[in-house]
């Protein structure tokens, strides 16, 4: 050691300390490059994203040389700094404390705490070019990884432990996916956002949550008189009608409208012909989640679905155009029977019919109703009274005060309520 100069123990300490640096950036990068963008070059092509991914997919390994390499360089870097402290000042303990105690300054300010903020900061700059450095020194440095690597897991092992060491494949979970479109606000406009986070949430949205009741339901009585079966034909809204028998629930058939214009050429309606063009009913289960039924009636080719409880009652119906607002928001016309819903008054309180869905009155005036088990205003004012209703009554339901205005037959018919004074307290 004497015979090497003070100049060349200065150099070799400077580029100890820079390799150590770069160890400590390549960990801190290769931890928080993300993933999701990682993969996407991977499936460009990109060949420093695949090496990155296949390192990351040995994590253990990749960790281990890293620190194995990092923690070599510290040591010698202590051992170089003792040197040339000795060389300078000779060998007297306080020197050696003192120099000790600055070389861990040094190392801690520029092999660690700069390069991992840098790193943290661009670990896609930083993770992608080092994977070529890492590669040959994860090979370098197998035989010492392997065995200490096999020492922590038999560590691990005794109080259960269990170890993720393929890290360049994470799977991402709804709430996750909300979160990515919500911190892209910036650069989607606002109507784009909502119809992704729309999207996303198809998945926990079932169809008993969008269908028309049945009470709502525009049908068509088969044994009804062929005058008022037409009637009803030409004055309908719709290009699908159910088509029931004697009861409403008893649905027989869906008549498209557009094969209808022949039979009314004629001077009688003739009722065996109208039974011929029917279309088979298409029964769904209300539990089924609404992107499950888009693909579903994808699939079949159809529009419209009714739909069942468990014991096979109907419930109400659902369409294509109920499952496509979920997403995109309104944009249908609608029927006179489905207009109307809502009256605003001059005090700034919203008059509502209790059969109004909630989920439709959130997206059409912007409240924030609760949805968790009630599906109109009038199951969630009943939810929360646990008795029958009165008019007159007035609550306040997550911070909506709400008067109850009409009730028929236990139920409420019409109800007031004052989103303005939501955040009033």
């Amino acid at each position: 050691m004497e015979d090497i100069s003070l100049g060349a123990l200065l150099g070799a300490l400077l580029l100890l300390i820079i390799f150590g640096a770069w160890f400590s950036a390549a960990e801190t990068s290769m931890m928080a490059i993300n993933r999701y963008r990682l993969n996407m070059l991977v499936r460009k092509g990109n060949k420093s994203a695949k090496l990155t991914s296949r390192l990351l997919a040995k994590v253990d390994k990749l960790l281990g040389s890293i620190l194995f390499g990092n923690t070599l360089l510290n040591v010698a870097a202590a051992a170089v700094t003792n040197v040339v402290i000795m060389r300078l000042f000779g060998a007297e303990e306080l020197t050696l404390l003192l120099g000790t105690l600055g070389i861990t300054f040094v190392l801690l300010v520029f092999s660690e705490i700069m390069p991992k903020i840098i790193a943290s900061s661009h670990p896609e700059r930083i993770a992608l070019p080092s994977s070529y450095l890492l590669a040959p020194l994860i090979t370098l440095f197998h035989p010492v990884v392997s065995v200490a690597t096999a020492i922590v897991r038999g560590l691990l092992w005794i109080p259960g432990i269990k170890v993720q060491t393929d890290q360049s494949k994470q799977k991402m979970t709804l709430e996750e996916l909300r979160g990515l479109v919500l911190d892209a606000e910036h650069f989607l406009p606002h109507k784009h956002q909502k119809m992704l986070l729309n999207l996303v949430d198809l998945e926990r949205i079932t169809v008993n949550d969008v269908m028309v009741p049945r009470n709502q339901i525009e049908a068509l009585d088969i044994n009804a008189g062929a005058d008022e079966l037409r009637q009803q034909i030409i004055t309908c809204h719709h290009t699908l009608l159910p088509v029931y028998d004697g009861m409403p629930s008893n649905i027989i058939g869906i008549l498209h409208l557009k094969r209808v214009p022949a039979l009314l050429q004629e001077t009688t309606l003739d009722v065996a012909q109208l039974h011929e063009i029917l279309n088979e009913p298409y029964f769904i289960p209300s539990d089924t989640p609404l992107l499950k039924q888009l693909q579903q009636f994808q699939e079949r080719h159809a529009r419209l679905g009714l739909v069942v409880d468990e014991y096979g009652e109907l419930l109400g119906l659902v369409t294509l155009e109920n499952i496509l607002e979920e997403i995109v928001g309104e944009f249908t016309t609608q029927s006179p029977a489905q207009t109307g819903k809502f009256l605003r008054q001059e005090d700034g309180s919203i008059m509502l019919e209790g059969s109004s869905s909630l989920r439709e009155l959130n997206r059409k005036l912007g409240l924030h109703l609760p949805l968790d088990s009630a599906k109109t205003l009038n199951g969630l004012i009943l939810e929360h009274l646990e008795d029958m209703p009165e008019a007159g009554i007035s609550l306040k339901i997550a911070g909506y005060p709400i008067e109850i205005i009409q009730t028929q037959d236990r139920i409420v018919k019409v109800a007031r309520i004052f989103p303005a004074q939501s955040n009033k307290q």
